[in-house]
């Protein structure tokens, strides 16, 4: 806490966010709360992954990622809720039964464990992942 005019006090929620709830960013950025998308996709090329992917962010449950598939989505059903938010590019999504075109912009969520692809897209194509709670997803 630091003081404020007329005996008021203010509290650094900063110090108390990474203190008790430790965050990483996984980018170059030198900003931990904060990256962009040039610095995601440059994580992207320096990962070692088989899926063309890299973790950007996590804070508890959180995990966010870029993802740039290349040709063909080869990702198999995750054990956790997910979330797309498509950066660029655009093409047809499958999530689960449903098939639909997707474009810079959108927002796609996945339920825990459906199988779910991304196909058609263009060349410029990259989605934000987002992960969160637990595995086999939330319960509605």
């Amino acid at each position: 806490m630091f003081p404020l005019e007329g005996n008021k006090y203010a509290i650094n929620l900063d110090r108390i966010m990474t203190a008790n709830n430790p965050e990483k960013n996984f980018t170059s950025s030198t900003r931990k709360r904060h990256t962009s998308i040039a610095e995601a996709l440059e994580a992207v090329k320096r990962s070692t992954t088989p899926l063309p992917s890299a973790t950007i962010f996590e804070h508890g449950t959180l995990q966010i990622k870029m993802y740039q598939p290349s040709g063909t989505d080869m990702q198999q059903p995750h054990d956790r809720d997910e979330v797309y938010f498509v950066a660029s590019g655009s093409g047809r999504f499958v999530n689960g039964p449903d098939r639909h075109a997707f474009a810079s912009g959108d927002m796609l969520f996945v339920p825990a464990g459906a199988v779910h692809r991304f196909e058609n897209f263009t060349d410029d194509f990259c989605t934000w992942v987002v992960f969160y709670g637990p595995e086999g997803g939330e319960r509605s």
